[in-house]
């Protein structure tokens, strides 16, 4: 039997949307910016699929970029908006438990001369809204936080965060790193006070190399690619048609029959959350109710190195995460854990299990069951 539970790193692509996907390199293959028939029909494709998703952000058309991804979109939010509002300010705002995409990012703006306040965040991963009111400063133009952590799966307060900014300085930008929240969430950026909001495609069953930015119409920002103008010369560069229609049919999908699914989602992590604790010596990181997110379970094991436990886990099927897969040739201890006080000995000993769509309890269950025969013998080798 398998049990993939690495959805947090990429997912399966939906049926539907490779259909979608073949259709558009195959029949309807056209440049979007040729002037012919192929190239209209294209840009069309293009068209219906960022209508699919605006739809569900309840925003509009042209405050969708299309992107090749989450660390493009991320890139482009930060760069491009510290770039536009220099003259304002060059202090930023952001978390010590940020995805690489946003924090690499922050350094390289900091070696341009920007200022950048890390915020801290308490054991469960959520910040101080206190903490937050305290660094913003007149001169603050960006604020970054990430909805759902790709790690431990907490959950930030969104709206009460954009409340405490815009209260204390209403020029300050808001951006959201959205990439685990969309499809999890009900997102509305109107609602929530989103200036700037990334999504990846490969996280919702699109294909990878694909994602889109929200810019709500208004903000200050600057490409970073230049070329033929492309999106409004927001992101020059041949439009990727394949890429865009297999993200607007998997943004359709992931809010269709949205209530069940999420629910299905929490059911499972419960599920998965007892069997683990019945295992004895393991420590479920974060919170354990819903007020985290749905599809993430962050788990210690004591006496058994990460990387040692899921390689033996894949040996019997069952595929886990010892951390971020978009960093994972990059080895290193968590940030994000050490952030939320995991013990000393528990950091190089953490499994992320991250559930999605296509899971079913019985993977849950032979996932239990294979841990259960493999902790004590891989206990007894890590001891000798």
């Amino acid at each position: 039997m398998e049990a993939y539970f690495d959805n947090s790193a990429t997912t399966k692509v939906l049926d539907c949307v490779k259909d979608a996907v073949v259709d558009a390199m195959c029949v309807n293959y056209g440049n979007a910016a040729a002037k012919h028939r192929k190239g209209v029909e294209a840009e069309n494709l293009i068209r219906e699929a960022k209508k699919a998703i605006a739809d569900t952000l309840k925003v509009q058309e042209k405050e969708i970029l299309f992107t090749s991804g989450g660390t493009e979109s991320n890139n482009t939010a930060l760069i491009g908006t510290a770039l536009a509002n220099r003259r304002a300010g060059k202090h930023l705002i952001t978390t010590g438990v940020e995805h690489p995409s946003i924090y690499n990012t922050m350094s390289f703006l900091e070696e341009m001369g920007f200022e950048v306040t890390y915020l801290p965040v308490d054991h469960l991963g959520h910040i101080s809204l206190e903490d937050l009111e305290k660094a913003i400063r007149e001169d603050t133009i960006l604020v970054s936080v990430m909805y759902v952590n790709n790690e431990v799966g907490a959950v930030e307060p969104i709206e009460a965060i954009s409340q405490c900014i815009k209260k204390k300085n209403p020029k300050t930008l808001f951006h959201v790193d959205a990439i685990q929240a969309y499809g999890k969430y009900k997102i509305r950026p109107k609602k929530q006070g989103i200036d700037l909001l990334s999504v990846s495609g490969h996280k919702i069953h699109a294909p990878k190399g694909v994602g889109f930015l929200y810019i709500r119409d208004g903000v200050k920002i600057r490409p970073i690619l230049f070329g033929g103008g492309q999106q409004k010369g927001m992101r020059s560069g041949t439009e990727n048609v394949p890429g865009c229609v297999g993200l607007g049919v998997a943004a359709r999908e992931a809010y269709k029959d949205f209530d069940a699914r999420i629910e299905k989602l929490y059911t499972l992590r419960e599920r998965l959350i007892a069997g683990l604790k019945l295992l004895g010596g393991v420590t479920i990181n974060g919170s354990e109710d819903r007020t985290n997110a749905p599809q993430i379970v962050s788990a210690s094991f004591e006496g058994v190195r990460s990387e040692v436990l899921l390689h033996a886990l894949e040996d019997k099927g069952v595929y886990v995460s010892s951390g971020s897969a978009c960093s994972s040739n990059h080895p290193g201890i968590s940030g994000t854990l050490k952030g939320i006080g995991v013990k000393k000995e528990l950091l190089d000993s953490t499994i992320r299990f991250s559930l999605g769509d296509l899971n079913v309890e019985e993977e849950v269950d032979y996932a239990i069951g294979v841990l259960g025969e493999l902790l004590p013998v891989l206990r007894r080798y890590q001891m000798k």
